[in-house]
């Protein structure tokens, strides 16, 4: 959805995230109350400070990355509709559910970057910062100045996350870009599907998820830098949507560039499998059950089960080639039973396997809550809400989920009075003329 959506007017998508140990306005967070942090379990971050000028999916999920571990992380929005965001996905009673998780453990603050009064109070957020996000198209960065040269300018030490469709430094860097087109230049989406059906976007915002995830990996990396170099003059991280995700499907250039042929579609077998044993299977009783074997022992595990002859599948070049007589075997055996009685049996014979989950079985899974991967937060206008946890786990100092996504604006008097220190008068005279 997000990365660069190409708007150019303050309702677009765009982000600057700042994260400070040094310099700035210091400030104690609060302790308890809907819109402080509620107890002393900061998580790694604290005393970050992260403005995002992004609006949607990828920026600021690389900014919530950083807020579950306890960044200060000021979400800009411009005045009156805020971030496309907060109207997006499901509703219950007219109130929609997305914001609350994406704008989580965040400040909202309202700004209107087509006044040149707003341009000064974003450079004001970008001194104050340690990091700031953007995902406007090149141009639109370049006049309001949230562009490398303005960032580094204002802040010397900022580190820039930019994300763009695709990069600063191609030929189109000013072309708007969505996290489908960067799912599809990556390559994921011409391996995911079937061979005779048409390729598949998965069921989720996968290209900006990633690239939020990505994202904020390489602001860490630039604050290391920062914390050990005593020359370090600022970062500028640079990352195209379609970018993430092609990291991450490690074999397919060199398979095409050493073999000639590019991967292609192979169901949940996948174009490169690591074992011989990798597919869904349906239960007597309806379920869908993932049966993985991933190496030489794991494969022989699935033989032995199947009661196949074990000397026909001693080799892993052996068991590629009995790969199909293997998949119907455990097709046919996975339909005769329940999915209860093939996960004990799987279970017993060390097969690893499990039932695709639902959200209803995420909800109600045991090694879910013994992980204590779902928390309950109160929000202000749907009471407690259940939502993922902080992930991963810190076990010595733990992030925590604070507040539930915040009003637009709510935290105008916090960030702009106290922060940055803009008086009363001054605010309100900003507020009246719409700029904030």
């Amino acid at each position: 959805m997000d990365g660069n959506d190409g708007t150019d007017d303050v309702g677009g998508a765009y982000g600057v995230n700042g994260f400070s140990g040094t310099g700035g306005a210091g400030h104690a967070p609060g302790r308890g109350g809907a819109g402080d942090r509620g107890d002393a379990r900061q998580g790694q971050l604290t005393g970050l400070k992260v403005v995002e000028f992004a609006h949607v999916v990828a920026g600021p999920l690389a900014g919530s990355m950083l807020a579950d571990q306890g960044a200060d992380v000021v979400h800009v929005e411009p005045p009156g509709a805020g971030d496309a965001a907060r109207a997006m996905g499901p509703r219950r009673e007219g109130i929609p559910l997305w914001f609350k998780v994406a704008g989580r453990n965040k400040r909202s603050v309202t700004l209107d970057l087509h006044h040149e009064e707003g341009r000064e109070i974003a450079r004001s957020l970008i001194a104050w910062a340690d990091v700031v996000i953007v995902t406007l198209r090149a141009g639109r960065l370049r006049a309001w100045g949230l562009d490398w040269e303005s960032v580094h300018a204002v802040n010397p030490k900022a580190v820039l996350l930019q994300i763009s469709g695709f990069g600063a430094t191609s030929s189109r860097a000013d072309a708007p870009g969505f996290g489908k087109m960067g799912e599809a230049r990556s390559g994921v989406v011409h391996l995911t599907g079937f061979p005779d059906g048409p390729p598949v976007h998965t069921g989720f915002s996968h290209g900006d998820a990633v690239t939020g995830l990505m994202g904020a990996y390489a602001i860490l990396a630039a604050l290391h830098r920062r914390s050990t170099d005593p020359d370090f003059d600022g970062e500028w991280i640079d990352l195209a949507l379609f970018e993430p995700l092609f990291r991450l499907v490690e074999w397919q250039v060199i398979a095409y560039d050493q073999l000639g042929t590019a991967p292609g579609r192979a169901g949940n077998q996948l174009a490169v499998a690591p074992a011989a044993v990798i597919n869904t299977y349906r239960s007597k009783d309806g379920d869908w059950l993932t049966v993985t074997s991933a190496t030489l022992r794991s494969v022989t595990n699935v033989v032995r089960l199947l009661g196949l002859p074990e000397e026909e599948f001693a080799t892993t070049e052996q068991q590629h080639r009995g790969r199909e007589q293997l998949d119907e075997g455990l097709r046919a055996w996975v339909a005769e039973r329940t999915a209860e009685a093939c996960l004990a049996e799987f279970e017993r014979a060390e097969v690893v396997a499990s039932r695709v989950f639902t959200a209803a079985d995420i909800a109600a899974d045991p090694v879910y809550a013994e992980r204590e991967d779902i928390v309950t937060v109160d929000d202000p206008d749907l009471g407690p809400v259940r939502m993922q946890a902080v992930i991963p786990h810190f076990r010595r100092a733990p992030g925590a989920v604070w507040r539930t996504g915040p009003a637009l604006g709510a935290d105008n008097d916090l960030v702009y009075g106290q922060w940055l220190g803009i008086d009363d008068e001054r605010r309100t005279e900003l507020e009246e003329r719409g700029v904030i």
